[in-house]
């Protein structure tokens, strides 16, 4: 049964990313899929020092938020006369250093280090489960990972049309009334929803690659 868990998981982490991986590579942002995924480090910290908690939700909140900030940055870098290529190193770089500095400094006492950050812990998912008025329903990981993964296809079901126009043309949705900026940073979001769920399991390392490599495969 732990076999199960284990392998629904890295499932689970694979549909989630690889469906949004789609867009990134057809927009060619798949290093902003490379650079948040790194960069939102320091949200998952935060949210841990500001609620003491290890919940996912804070966490998803923090990250969120961190990679938000992270696009918006890179793109306060490139309309600046900073080359594309180069703002993505200079912010997620950056950022990342900086939550391994808090890491370092304040998470010593909990388990949370950079080992469990970049690598995952994808074997210790059967152990760590969800409890519903006394009842075992499952580990908190699949748990996590399948709302994310019905949120992420919720929403890209629901405005398909407008994820494809915007990744395949944003100048003709912008001509078309579709507000680009919201549908990129909705994408964005949702980036960052999804690295921050798979984190504990397959780690920053791993998300990388799920989020690029099953699109280029299909492409």
């Amino acid at each position: 049964m732990n076999d199960f868990w284990i392998l629904l998981t890295a499932a689970l982490v694979a549909c989630s990313c690889s469906l949004l991986g789609c867009f990134l590579v057809l927009r060619k942002m798949a290093m902003i899929g490379d650079a948040i995924s790194h960069s939102v480090l320091p949200g998952i910290v935060l949210a841990f020092l500001f609620s003491g908690s290890r919940d996912s939700l804070w966490m998803m909140l923090g990250a969120s938020v961190i990679g938000l900030v992270t696009v918006f940055l890179i793109q306060w870098f490139h309309q600046n006369g900073v080359q594309s290529d180069a703002s993505i190193g200079v912010v997620f770089t950056a950022l990342f250093a900086v939550g391994v500095v808090l890491v370092s400094l304040y998470t010593r006492q909990v388990d949370l280090d950079l080992d469990c950050v970049l690598y995952g812990e994808i074997i210790h998912v059967p152990w760590e489960t969800v409890e519903w008025n006394g009842i075992d329903i499952g580990p908190k990981a699949v748990w996590g990972l399948g709302i994310v993964l019905t949120l992420s296809a919720s929403i890209i079901g629901l405005f398909y049309k407008q994820f494809k126009i915007c990744a395949f043309d944003p100048a003709m949705a912008a001509a078309v009334g579709i507000p680009v900026a919201l549908f990129h940073y909705l994408l964005m979001g949702l980036v960052s929803m999804t690295t921050v769920a798979s984190f504990e399991s397959v780690g920053a390392i791993l998300v990388v690659g799920m989020l690029v490599v099953p699109t280029t495969r299909m492409a």
